[in-house]
C-alpha cells in the first residue's frame, strides 16, 4: 500500500490539471499560430508562469486498489500483482491464467 500523502499528492496534481488545462492548451494552440517570434517567448512565458504539478507529464498513473506506481496496465487500471491475484481468484470476466 502506498503512503497516504503520495497519494494526496497525486490527486491534488489531478485537479490542478483539471483547472490549467484549457489555458494550456489554447497557449499552446497560440504558439503555432503566431508568425512571430516575439510573441511566442511572450505566450511561452505565459506557460511557464503556470504551477509546475498543473503539467499533463507530472501525472502518476496509480494502481486503484493498492495506490502502487509501478507496473500499471491501462485497461485495468491495476497494478501487475493484484492483477495476477485478481485472474487466480476469477474476478476478472474474459481474462485467462497463462501457464507454460
Amino acid at each position: 500500500m502506498a503512503k497516504k500523502s503520495l497519494i494526496q499528492r497525486e490527486k491534488k496534481r489531478q485537479k490542478l490539471e483539471l483547472k490549467y488545462h484549457f489555458i494550456r492548451r489554447s497557449s499552446k494552440k497560440e504558439i503555432s499560430k503566431v508568425p512571430l517570434l516575439s510573441d511566442k517567448w511572450e505566450i511561452r512565458g505565459k506557460l511557464e508562469s503556470l504551477p509546475r504539478n498543473s503539467a499533463p507529464t507530472r501525472l502518476h498513473r496509480r494502481c486503484f486498489s493498492t495506490g502502487r506506481p509501478r507496473a500499471n496496465y491501462r485497461d485495468f487500471g491495476l497494478s501487475g500483482h493484484i492483477l495476477r491475484e485478481m485472474v487466480h481468484t476469477c474476478l476478472l470476466p474474459g481474462a485467462t491464467r497463462s501457464s507454460w
